[in-house]
């Protein structure tokens, strides 16, 4: 039996094939080094390092990775898949409205689903980087964006840069249930629509 210090050939085989599926997986999310960097708290070099194989892979680095990947410890090392495969959607309330977040990954863009309720009805306007792309399901939205005082309904979407002072709201009438999905500055959400014949 191997002592502790002693790693198996099985071991060493796992271990080799963590960095390779650790690119694999990042670079299959769009996910760059320099993102994945700043979620996990560890360097680029570092990452680079353990991607390639020059730096083994550890504890202290594979649990900052798994979360930040949103995917099991064991998926990192190679462990035959088991358990339930379903995601839970954990939903939280942000001043009174419901936001469920999809994007569970770093990257250049982050989905919401949003409930906001009737109450939610008192422009706000604010302004920080980025882009906002709001996609209506049902109920009519509220957009404040400059000086443009606009309304949607279900299936209608808006697109805008957040240094733009905006807020969004319900119009009072109901609560809105909308998607967002919200990107960087520069990062923008491109609609492909198909023309009638």
């Amino acid at each position: 039996m191997a002592g502790m210090g002693q790693q198996t050939p099985d071991m060493e085989k796992a271990l080799a094939a963590v960095g390779p599926r650790l690119r694999d997986l990042r670079r299959r999310r769009g996910v760059t080094l320099a993102a994945l960097s700043e979620t996990t708290g560890i360097s680029r070099s570092t990452l680079s390092r353990l991607e390639t194989g020059l730096r083994r892979p550890t504890l202290e680095l594979l649990l900052p990775l798994s979360q930040a990947h949103q995917v099991p410890l064991d998926e990192l090392v190679g462990a035959p898949e088991v358990g339930d495969p379903r995601v839970r959607l954990r939903p939280r309330t942000v001043h009174g409205s419901t936001v469920v977040p999809l994007t569970r990954l770093p990257g250049p863009l982050q989905t919401y689903k949003m409930v906001l309720p009737p109450s939610r009805a008192t422009p706000d306007p604010r302004t920080h980087e980025g882009h906002e792309w709001l996609y209506v399901l049902a109920g009519r939205l509220r957009l404040v964006l400059g000086d443009q005082d606009l309304v949607l309904g279900a299936g209608e979407a808006a697109e805008f840069d957040t240094r733009v002072p905006h807020w969004f709201g319900s119009t009072g009438d109901g609560p809105v249930e909308l998607l967002s999905l919200f990107g960087r500055q520069g990062e923008r959400v491109h609609v492909r629509a198909r023309t009638r014949r």
